[in-house]
């Protein structure tokens, strides 16, 4: 109980020009049972309607909001990620996409989940691009096992005792996604972030966690808690995927423990 007390979670937003969809997520956030020390939205160069939306939100919440803003020079979710994680507050980052909705307990389950030395891969709910459309008139954020739109509803389901033990550690690298993923800060600027010679859709989350792993960072797969539901939408271009696997690739044989382009080049200016 006294670790998990000292635990400061900074909920990390990532984001480029999907208005509609951050405003659900951050009412998700704002609507947690016990919310996090602060929302940080890394933003990948979006045009002004989200910096306003964000804005909005900043004056009215009762935790601070934060916006941290790139230039637009194509996919740099490696770069936004980073920035974001360097002006954050928490010593526990919980990096989500800004196509996710949160259980009211999200924030509370990754808290009481979160032991030193590991980090938390989260599942995710799935939510048919049908029925997305109309979440955004209706500003509904709730999801549950006989909702609408439900893909994967064994997901939907929170069980927190089951949850527990079924989280054992391990150093597998299968499935990794930031989309629902915790860690300690202080273990993420031991690998030096996330590594910013990706560009281009896919795998910085996968190469990020092989770092981590070399390094003597346990994960631990979380299922039946933490849950969040993965708004519908149409896939990012992947041309850039097999660049970013040979990246990937070169993690895994050289057992890197660390990165050259990384999250130091911000901590600099703190």
């Amino acid at each position: 109980m006294k670790q998990r007390e000292s635990i400061a979670c900074s909920l990390v937003i990532t984001t480029y020009n999907s208005p509609e969809a951050l405003d659900l997520v951050i009412r998700s956030a704002l609507a947690q049972s016990e919310p996090p020390c602060e929302i940080i939205v890394a933003d990948d160069g979006s045009t002004s309607d989200t910096a306003m939306l964000v804005e909005t939100y900043r004056a009215a919440a009762t935790i601070p909001v934060v916006h941290v803003w790139q230039e637009d020079l194509g996919y740099r979710l490696a770069a936004s990620r980073n920035r974001a994680i360097a002006v954050a507050r928490g010593n526990y980052i919980v990096l989500i996409d800004g196509d996710m909705l949160l259980h009211r307990e999200f924030i509370r389950d990754h808290r009481r989940l979160a032991i030193e030395g590991t980090f938390i891969q989260g599942s995710r709910v799935l939510l048919s691009q049908e029925n997305t459309p109309q979440r955004f008139t209706t500003k509904n954020i709730s999801f549950f096992f006989f909702g609408k739109g439900i893909e994967n509803r064994k997901n939907t389901l929170r069980l927190p005792l089951l949850s527990r033990l079924l989280a054992l550690k391990t150093r597998s690298l299968h499935g990794i996604r930031g989309c629902n993923i915790s860690f300690f800060r202080n273990d993420c600027i031991r690998v030096n972030g996330f590594n910013e010679d990706f560009v281009g859709w896919g795998r910085e989350d996968s190469e990020f966690a092989v770092r981590l792993v070399n390094s003597g960072i346990f994960r631990r797969n979380v299922r039946f808690s933490a849950l969040a539901c993965h708004l519908g939408h149409c896939e990012n271009p992947r041309q850039s995927l097999a660049d970013n696997d040979r990246i990937l690739e070169q993690a895994i044989a050289g057992k890197l423990t660390t990165c050259r382009n990384g999250i130091d080049k911000y901590l600099l200016n703190k």
